[in-house]
């Protein structure tokens, strides 16, 4: 499957080999994960710009629990963890920390849809500082 966006922009989906996908795109919990993965990384990396921080890369590792829920067919996040890695020289561990916690408080809309029904936690490590 792929789903394009209005600007043409074509990402590829796929289900599990059971449901009959191949490996063929991303399968569509792991487009959460991605997504907010994304969403959050965008939101630190202009927070930090506004503060004069700018790190030379940004890595982020996202992972999740799923659980099913009861009566019904799918299943949900019950944890999602969010690891920040920045390299720079100089990077604000007091800022870092801050970016990252307005992203998923104030500005990340993927974090705000996600935490009704998912814990979402996050850490970060400074490479280079």
């Amino acid at each position: 499957m792929e789903a394009t966006n209005e600007d043409g922009v074509t990402l590829h989906m796929d289900g599990i080999e059971a449901l009959g996908g191949v490996k063929a795109g991303f399968r569509p919990m792991e487009m959460l994960l991605a997504a907010i993965g994304g969403c959050a990384a965008i939101d630190v990396v202009m927070i930090l710009s506004k503060q004069r921080q700018n790190p030379d890369e940004l890595e982020v590792e996202v992972s999740g629990d799923r659980v099913s829920v009861e009566g019904a067919q799918h299943s949900e996040f019950k944890t999602i963890h969010i690891h920040f890695q920045l390299t720079g020289a100089h990077l604000d561990e007091a800022k870092v920390t801050r970016a990252i916690d307005l992203s998923m408080t104030k500005y990340c809309s993927v974090a705000k849809a996600l935490e009704h029904t998912s814990k979402i936690t996050t850490s970060f490590e400074l490479m280079g500082n």
